[in-house]
């Protein structure tokens, strides 16, 4: 059976989505399909419709997102049709090299359908990140699909999916934020608030945040923010020493991806800290570092992909905090929209007015 659905397509690079019927295939072998609840609209998105990641056009967007599992495929035992779900784009194969030396959040092989979605006249569609959740179903692997607590409101419980979890996961996971740690978040955006309130879940005594825009600077506060720094009017590094006894912070965070900021992100660190990007440089970016300091300051510089995230034993984890409420991911959602409001949400984006849009369907 072929289920008729309306999705937000791509169909060109920088020109404005559409809203189309897609055509939805039924589970094959290790497939779910999922009646899709939310959906947030990430900048990954963006990128997608922009070609910053590939241009296998055309596109079916969204892959920030939370439902119900409506039917499954052969051999497919983890999930059953009306569990609530988060979707994750790094379903874990179990036998790479990463997986087989107890890493699997570095999973090499993670797996997607293998059945495409098409477009009414048979098109095949690319899903974002593998998942392609602007629809009212999608169609992934199994591994996909994560259970979680049924009475998280999926419009908060989907943000998992990608922002949240990739900043929550770059200051706790990957930076290893703890009790009485200081840390420094550069960008304050969805990642980074993410990134600012796991610091404040995991009991850091110092939460700072960096940013250009006031507003963003505000929202910082609300999110676990100890102290502000509006870096277009101060020297950012000389400002998180300032604060930090003239040391630096103990873990900082880039959640924008830029030279600029990942070098703020080396120097104002405490000698033998720890510098986490988690902000996605554009292909054409590079770094220049005296090597001497690379060696000097000691410490530890690390990229976070997904906030090095194992979704089967985060996302649950988290649903928990939030529930018990300790990690408010409604705080997040400034908005709720449809289907037929995701261009224009993109634009909000991009000029800083939101945290995140969630398509509710």
């Amino acid at each position: 059976m072929t289920h008729e659905v309306r999705a937000v397509v791509a169909r060109q690079k920088g020109a404005p989505v559409s809203v189309e019927t897609i055509l939805v295939p039924d589970p094959g072998p290790g497939e779910a399909l999922v009646r899709v609840q939310a959906c947030g609209v990430c900048h990954t998105d963006l990128h997608y419709r922009e070609g910053g990641i590939n241009d296998a056009f055309p596109f079916l967007l969204g892959h920030e997102a939370a439902g119900i599992v409506e039917s499954v495929g052969e051999g497919v035992t983890d999930v059953a049709p009306g569990d609530f779900v988060v979707l994750n784009w790094r379903a874990v194969c179990g036998t790479c090299r990463a997986c087989s030396k107890g890493k699997p959040w570095y999973c090499f092989a993670t797996h997607n359908a293998t059945q495409p979605m098409t477009l009414a006249d048979g098109t095949p569609l690319s899903p974002a990140l593998g998942i392609g959740a602007f629809a009212e179903k999608t169609l992934v692997a199994a591994g996909q699909c994560t259970k979680v607590d049924s009475t998280a409101s999926p419009a908060a419980a989907g943000l998992l999916g990608c922002g949240v979890m990739a900043g929550f996961g770059a200051a706790v996971n990957t930076g290893g934020v703890g009790r009485g740690d200081s840390i420094a978040v550069i960008g304050c955006g969805g990642v980074g608030m993410a990134a600012i309130a796991g610091a404040k879940v995991a009991g850091a005594s110092r939460i700072i945040a960096v940013d250009v825009d006031e507003r963003k600077l505000k929202w910082a506060e609300q999110f676990g923010a100890t102290d502000t720094v509006d870096s277009s009017r101060t020297d950012a590094v000389e400002a998180i020493r300032e604060l930090t006894g003239g040391f630096g912070a103990d873990v900082v965070v880039d959640a924008v991806g830029r030279p600029e900021t990942f070098k703020q992100a080396f120097y104002a660190r405490d000698l033998a800290g720890t510098a986490v990007l988690v902000g996605v440089p554009t292909p054409d970016l590079t770094l220049d570092l005296p090597l001497l300091d690379v060696f000097g300051r000691g410490g530890a510089l690390k990229s976070s992909w997904y906030g090095d995230c194992l979704p089967s034993r985060d996302f649950p984890a988290l649903i928990d905090l939030y529930l018990q409420g300790r990690f408010d991911l409604g705080d997040f959602v400034t908005e709720t929209i449809t289907l037929d409001d995701v261009e224009a949400a993109f634009a909000k984006m991009h000029h800083g007015d939101v945290l995140r849009s969630v398509v509710v369907l």
